[in-house]
């Protein structure tokens, strides 16, 4: 038990019950507990294996390599198409996570194994990301602004491509791209 990540369970005021019950079982596993994201973070051998987080409707785990687990018992979710290697195991009351106590213990260690394998998920390449025709021909005609992308990390890349083409109307695309296009320029990423 780690005393920093007191803070996230002392302030939590939905899902009180469900986050201890979650921690008790992390714990059991012997897991480096770690706050990370604000959230409480396992970590074996300074891997990340897990989180423990909440959300309006539910409160969940979440494995960072979900994607390479085997998941028996159907609980595993994607949470969009766009996610590529976390799965999330949701709860929205505490009788859920003691029914599958055993379970997320099992999950938990196979999440470890998976770690120790050095087993890595297959990520898309930036590359195979939809391209809005509306950036590419911003690219095409400021080189500056294609020079500044080009130099962005592939995760950087991926969610400024991921943002532009979830717009369904050209021109909220449109109006994405101008407003993200000084940040660009300047070498900072979507959410920095």
């Amino acid at each position: 038990m780690n005393p920093k990540v007191n803070f996230f369970f002392d302030n939590a005021t939905q899902w009180k019950e469900e986050f201890e019950k979650l921690r008790a079982i992390a714990l059991s596993t012997e897991l480096v507990e770690d706050l990370k994201w604000g959230c409480p973070c396992y970590t074996y051998e300074g891997k990340n294996i897990f989180l423990i987080h909440g959300f309006k409707d539910y409160c969940a785990i979440l494995f960072f390599k979900g994607a390479l687990m085997k998941d028996p018992d159907h609980i595993l979710i994607r949470q969009s198409e766009n996610v590529q290697a976390a799965r999330q195991i949701r709860f929205t009351e505490l009788q859920q996570i003691i029914d599958l106590e055993k379970n997320l213990q099992a999950y938990m260690f196979q999440a470890v194994e998976i770690e120790e394998s050095g087993a890595k998920v297959e990520m898309k390449k930036t590359k195979e990301f939809e391209m809005p025709e509306e950036f590419q021909s911003k690219l095409d005609n400021n080189f500056a602004l294609k020079e500044a992308f080009e130099s962005l990390t592939p995760g950087r890349q991926r969610a400024y491509l991921l943002h532009f083409s979830s717009a369904k109307q050209p021109k909220t695309r449109e109006a994405r791209i101008e407003k993200c296009i000084p940040q660009i320029l300047i070498g900072k990423g979507l959410n920095d």
